[in-house]
């Protein structure tokens, strides 16, 4: 601290540590605790108070159809006429002469007391599910808070039903303002957003297809990490923990590839060729970056199809009849993953590695030390901070990455976590739940980088050298 006050001065230091702590509160801090507050705050649809306000509309608009129905002309009097369209398929005639809309695809007759199926009537009852852990035993609204059991009958006549209906909806009124107050007084937040992501599901299966399952290395792996387990003759799998589980392993996986690939190439160009032979190598490597990531990916998608370049070139060499589904292999994703992600491994490593005198490497050549033992005493030491921002910012990319294995496996293959945490953002509509595996996500990758770099021996200010 003290250089850098006496080498630009004090005024100057202060805006930089500003700018910085700007610039980590606006983009890292307080984007995770709005994730968090968010991962801890229930949705509002699964509260109790939630579910009483749609009993209740659910109540009031089957009063409203039911109005409706009544209403329109007995079917015996009426004359032809055109049919108008309707919520369901049955017409009922009009005084016009014209059919009325209905709510079901039944018909109906006057000496008939019943009435179309309705999807609301159908849902207007006090037994209704609670939301609470799917591990236990179910709880009921009308178990849960007294009231009496009611729901709409199709087979008494309509006045009844509207009662019924009527009924309903002022318990259903009632016991909402009664919850919505005890809510507005109760702690707010809650873990059981967090519950969801270990939350066990029971996966029907054949016993010939488990048989099938529990011989795979997969499966017997998720069983011995308790991911995977029999209850009562049932299997349940802990969902969300294995596609964790499975999109960390592939990361790490994608991670050493990409360390293989990368690292005699770095050293090709930083001490194995001379300057001006290293410029043409470098720039065979940036060009291909100039495309856009995500056109990259597409172009990818022309090589592995059914009838794409590497099919076709198989199949014309006589190689295989039927095209090679790569669209399935998870490979596939491994490799253009270290395709979309390869200059942020080579860049660190050839950055630390173009630092080595090379004059150390001829001396232990001189010395005696083979290929091996030069690099493993001499070149991977001194190269040690660049492989670790390459293996973390790799890691981290691959861990995080979203249109490589979504474009690349088209839903062939099991989805990776970030296609869970968009799912459940965008597509479910649970955005809480999305909030609370994003964070666990985003804790889980930290600790994994820093045990890596703990294992590495590599501390923050040894990426100095990477620059």
């Amino acid at each position: 601290m003290s250089d850098l006050i006496r080498g630009y001065g004090r005024g100057l230091v202060a805006v930089f540590f500003s700018a910085v702590a700007i610039w980590g509160l606006m983009l890292i801090i307080l984007p995770q605790l709005t994730m968090l507050e968010r991962a801890v705050t229930a949705p509002k649809r699964q509260l109790d108070s939630s579910i009483a306000a749609q009993l209740r509309r659910d109540a009031q608009t089957c009063i409203s159809v039911l109005k409706t129905y009544a209403g329109a002309p007995d079917t015996k009097t009426a004359t032809g006429g055109m049919a108008i369209p309707s919520a369901s398929g049955m017409a009922v005639p009009s005084s016009s002469g014209m059919s009325v809309p209905s709510a079901s695809t039944m018909t109906t007759s006057g000496d008939a007391p019943t009435r179309p199926y309705i999807l609301q009537c159908d849902r207007a009852t006090t037994h209704i599910q609670m939301v609470r852990d799917p591990e236990t035993d179910p709880v009921w609204l009308d178990e849960e808070f007294g009231l009496p059991l009611l729901s709409v009958s199709d087979t008494v006549p309509i006045p009844n039903q509207v009662a019924t209906a009527q009924e309903i909806a002022d318990a259903a009124q009632s016991l909402f303002l009664a919850l919505q107050e005890a809510e507005a007084n109760a702690f707010p937040y809650t873990g059981a957003n967090f519950n969801a992501l270990f939350a066990a599901r029971q996966i029907p299966v054949s016993p010939e297809q488990k048989m099938l399952e529990d011989a795979t290395l997969s499966k017997k792996f998720y069983r011995a990490i308790g991911l995977r387990f029999d209850r009562d003759g049932q299997v349940y799998e802990r969902i969300g923990l294995i596609t964790l589980t499975r999109t960390l392993s592939f990361a790490v996986m994608a991670t050493a590839l990409a360390l293989v690939l990368c690292y005699p190439i770095a050293y090709k160009v930083a001490l194995a060729t001379p300057p001006d032979r290293a410029l043409w190598l470098f720039l065979g490597l940036v060009i291909p970056y100039a495309i856009v990531e995500l056109m990259r990916v597409y172009a990818w998608t022309t090589i592995i199809d059914n009838q794409g370049l590497l099919n076709g070139l198989m199949q014309g060499l006589g190689l295989i009849s039927e095209p090679v589904q790569f669209k399935r292999m998870p490979g596939t994703v491994f490799v253009v993953i270290v395709y979309t992600y390869v200059l942020f491994m080579v860049f660190p490593i050839y950055n630390v590695m173009n630092t080595l005198d090379r004059n150390q490497i001829e001396a232990a050549r001189d010395l005696g030390a083979g290929p091996i033992r030069v690099h493993r005493r001499i070149i991977i030491p001194h190269a040690k901070p660049g492989i670790a921002v390459g293996c973390i910012a790799t890691f981290m990319l691959a861990a995080g990455a979203f249109s490589v294995p979504r474009i690349i496996s088209r839903g062939l293959q099991a989805e990776w976590f970030s296609q869970t945490i968009y799912n459940k953002f965008f597509e479910s509509a649970n955005s809480n739940v999305g909030a609370a595996y994003s964070f666990t996500y985003t804790l889980v990758c930290f600790v994994l980088v820093w045990l890596f770099m703990w294992a590495m021996r590599t501390r923050l200010k040894d990426f100095a050298r990477v620059q």
